[in-house]
């Protein structure tokens, strides 16, 4: 596939970051996710938990040192906004598994047109296992957004029928955003497709993607800027 014809992971960060609803409470998992933040809105007045127990963080201003007691999940340096809370593990997963969090970003290996996600391991007897808190996430957030690149690095689909690689969630995701697409999980019809990269056409898409692909009735030309 031809790189003009995907977007940058931080085009990716930052469509998806336009998505998301003004006083949000939100999960921010590996990979791409980790760029949504900075595209956020101020005015939207997002909240960010982080399951070791923050809730209202941010990323480092530019020249800042940093906390060495004060990581998020992914052992990244973070800062406090004003309003944040600090409480135990225990009692972040119960926001967690308690259906407090409006929506968990994460990456994924696979999603299946049911919803389902894999995410922890390939199931490869080399690969090491971390599930961390993946599993209450997906099960007790209200959206479960999938935020990836559309194929794997050997060029594999991982927008699949259904997952081969171990499950983390049962028919939970709700949104998919790739470097080709923004695609809906419908329960009822699987992957419905509502954004397409620019310079990408629905034949090569498809050929990407292991199951096939509705449209919506208004599908958005995704351009790099």
């Amino acid at each position: 596939m031809a790189a003009a014809k995907k977007l940058s992971r931080d085009r990716v960060a930052q469509l998806t970051a336009q998505d998301i609803a003004a006083g949000s409470y939100i999960n921010i998992g590996l990979g791409i996710p980790t760029l949504v933040p900075k595209y956020l809105d101020p005015k939207k007045e997002v909240v960010l938990h982080s399951e070791n127990g923050i809730l209202g963080l941010e990323g480092l201003q530019p020249g800042l040192p940093g906390d060495e007691d004060l990581i998020n999940a992914s052992k990244q340096h973070v800062q406090l906004i004003l309003g944040a809370s600090i409480v135990d593990q225990s009692l972040s997963f119960a926001m967690m598994r308690g259906g407090h969090l409006d929506a968990t970003i994460l990456g994924a290996f696979q999603v299946a047109m049911n919803g389902d996600i894999a995410s922890w391991s390939t199931g490869a007897k080399d690969d090491i296992p971390g599930i961390g808190g993946a599993m209450d996430l997906v099960a007790g957030s209200r959206r479960v957004v999938v935020v990836m690149e559309h194929l794997a690095r050997g060029g594999a689909p991982k927008l699949m029928k259904a997952c081969s690689y171990p499950l983390t969630g049962l028919g939970v995701v709700t949104n998919i955003y790739t470097d080709m697409a923004i695609i809906d999980v419908d329960p009822a019809r699987g992957f419905v497709v509502r954004g397409i990269a620019e310079g990408l056409s629905r034949e090569e898409l498809q050929a990407a993607t292991d199951a096939p692909l509705l449209y919506a009735d208004d599908v958005a030309v995704l351009t790099e800027h």
